[in-house]
């Protein structure tokens, strides 16, 4: 029998590895900036396209590359970082498997233009789906650009399972931010279909955040520091007042390197135990130094998982060190119960000196002297006289007969108190009322029919009738709106903003009105009218939350999308009492629905039980 295994050619190869490299343009943005922070680059440029769909641009002024790492860098398990294996021990580099570019040349068209510093001319390079098409020298400024085009063009069906562009923008908006984050001192500029996005000049820590997440978040920053010999904590976490319903504002950074780890934010969630309301999330931005020998960063290849040597005494000390921070900034309560918090110094001024008091004495004053010699406070030659008491204490009560006598005389009119209201029929042959639903655990609604009975979901049940109501106020008819007396001004990030600022319509079909939207925030004068004034900024969160899912191109889909969210985030909630009237208004308000099978989000609603079926279970 002939022999039936063989070396895959290196172009199939290389379109196989970028499945794990390279799943959406964020990935290859990711890739790209990493190497330009490794080129030692102090200002990065991002262009994108259709969200990266058909250009990813990365510009930096780097150490550059010559003609041979120009060539070579697109070979796979081709790198700079690394030379040996014990080197993945002391990593210092964002990257070091040298398979991200052999990867993304595989699957788009790539063109990359490099020069050094100290070379006249540097050399511009053209490949498509890992085949050299051209190579050039070619005037050029220091550093090196990318620009990656028509990502997945020759795997259409990885093209296609691509979500919409809002979609792909956010993720992409992700990895920059991870990479700005990350590094302060560089300059990171960010360009989507020509316009700008974002501008970070080089800064501290506290104003890179600041300047990414809009100059409301200056004022919920709390700043972490702590030092031993295991980990280095430096960073900032939120105060809990402006914790958010979502995870977006949570990064984790460990030697300039983001990761993500469930066992370090239950650290961080430990720490703020008993100070978060229900279902909210503290936003933090941690940067942790760790010796390089005492972690594992190749677990992935996306490097956002990492291993720790004492990951048990990494949780202890995170945990104290947020903890500590919390109370040292008077954020968390502290059991002390002798201690008056008013007597506090303020933290602005624990280390300010005391400024002798200023006390003005009058020197001419004494008690003993006689009135005629005592002078004024003033300082004027004047006496001080008693001012005369005009009329004697009986002057008083002058006139408190007549309104005494104008009171009793008003005690005599009467008032009527009681509301009279006419019946139709007489108390005695009115109806007694028949209670026609029950509510079991706060949870289900029963209603007795002819065959049997029906038992309602009650959140389920909301959601469909809000569903439906919100849909036709979408697409059918204008929606009413309730105006505020005071406009609300609610807050959010940048990217937030757009998102909103592309949502705005259909929003006003469901009956919000805004008033202005500026740089940073929002003002709302209206909303929907089965929206309370608390409820918006968590309808709001919610919804721009279900937004990172997956919003189909559609203006139908976005519609329904919204429609979703909002009733998701309206329904009432099992736990929930119902009075009777609440109970029969929803299941009428069900059952006069297209779809009152199911809810949004395909789940059965009700459930039938007949009277056969409950007499079988009584059944010997």
């Amino acid at each position: 029998m002939s022999s039936i295994i063989q070396l895959l050619p290196d172009h199939v190869a290389n379109q196989i590895a970028a499945g794990e490299v390279v799943q959406r343009p964020a990935s290859v943005v990711k890739e790209l900036l990493e190497n330009a922070v490794d080129a030692k680059a102090t200002d990065i440029k991002l262009i994108i396209k259709d969200a990266g769909k058909s250009l990813i641009q990365v510009i930096d002024n780097g150490v550059g590359m010559s003609v041979t790492d120009a060539r070579l860098c697109f070979e796979r398990h081709a790198t700079s970082k690394i030379r040996q294996a014990e080197d993945l021990f002391s990593l210092h580099t964002k990257g070091f498997r040298g398979e991200a570019l052999a990867s993304i040349a595989a699957i788009a068209h790539v063109e990359m233009k490099t020069k050094q510093d100290q070379e006249e001319l540097g050399t511009h390079l053209i490949i498509e789906g890992s085949k050299f098409i051209s190579q050039e020298v070619a005037v050029l400024p220091k550093g090196t650009s990318f620009a990656v085009k028509n990502l997945f063009y020759n795997i259409p069906a990885r093209r296609n399972f691509l979500k919409s562009d809002i979609v792909e923008y956010r993720h992409v908006i992700d990895e920059f931010q991870r990479v700005a984050l990350a590094h302060p001192n560089i300059h990171f500029t960010f360009y989507h279909n020509g316009s700008e996005m974002f501008n970070l000049p080089q800064s501290n820590f506290r104003q890179r955040i600041v300047a990414i997440f809009s100059g409301k978040t200056n004022e919920k920053l709390v700043p972490v520091q702590e030092e031993t010999e295991i980990v280095e904590i430096q960073g900032f976490v939120s105060k809990p007042e402006f914790a958010k319903k979502n995870r977006g504002e949570q990064f984790f950074f460990v030697n300039d390197r983001y990761i993500k780890s469930g066992y370090l934010h239950h650290a961080v969630m430990a720490a703020y135990d008993g100070i978060l309301k229900d279902g909210t999330q503290p936003s933090y931005f941690l940067f942790l130094t760790v010796p390089p020998h005492t972690i594992d960063i190749n677990i992935h290849p996306t490097k956002t998982e990492i291993k720790f040597d004492d990951e048990q005494a990494l949780y202890a000390i995170l945990r104290a060190a947020i903890k500590h921070s919390l109370g040292q900034f008077n954020v968390a309560p502290i059991l002390d119960f002798d201690r008056d918090a008013n007597l506090d110094t303020p933290y602005h001024y624990k280390d300010v000196e005391g400024a002798m008091p200023t006390v003005q004495v009058d020197a001419n004053f004494n008690p003993f002297a006689d009135e005629k010699a005592t002078k004024s406070y003033s300082g004027s030659s004047s006496n001080y006289k008693k001012t005369a008491i005009a009329s004697s204490w009986e002057g008083l009560y002058v006139g408190l007969k007549q309104e005494t006598e104008t009171f009793s005389a008003a005690s005599n009119f009467s008032f009527e108190n009681e509301e009279v209201t006419a019946s139709l029929f007489d108390l005695e042959d009115a109806e007694p009322t028949v209670h026609r639903t029950y509510q079991i655990h706060k949870k289900y609604i029963v209603s007795p029919i002819k065959s049997g009975m029906v038992i309602v979901d009650q959140q389920r049940a909301h959601q469909r009738v809000l569903y439906e109501q919100f849909l036709v106020s979408m697409t059918v008819q204008q929606a009413s709106s309730q105006q505020l007396l005071f406009p609300l001004n609610l807050s959010f990030s940048n990217n937030e903003l757009e998102l909103i600022a592309e949502l705005q319509l259909s929003l006003m079909n469901t009956g919000f009105v805004f008033e202005e939207t500026q740089a940073d925030h929002i003002v709302i004068s209206g909303i929907p009218v089965n929206i309370t004034e608390s409820e918006v900024a968590l309808v709001l969160e919610q919804l721009l939350s279900d937004l990172e899912d997956g919003i189909p191109e559609s203006s139908f889909s976005q519609n329904d999308t919204i429609a979703k969210s909002m009733a998701k985030s309206l329904a009432v909630k099992t736990g929930s009492y119902l009075t009777e009237k609440e109970q029969e208004n929803l299941v009428n308000g069900l059952f006069a629905c297209k779809e009152p099978n199911v809810s949004p989000f395909q789940k059965p609603t009700f459930i039938t039980m007949r009277v056969e079926d409950i007499d079988k279970k009584f059944a010997l």
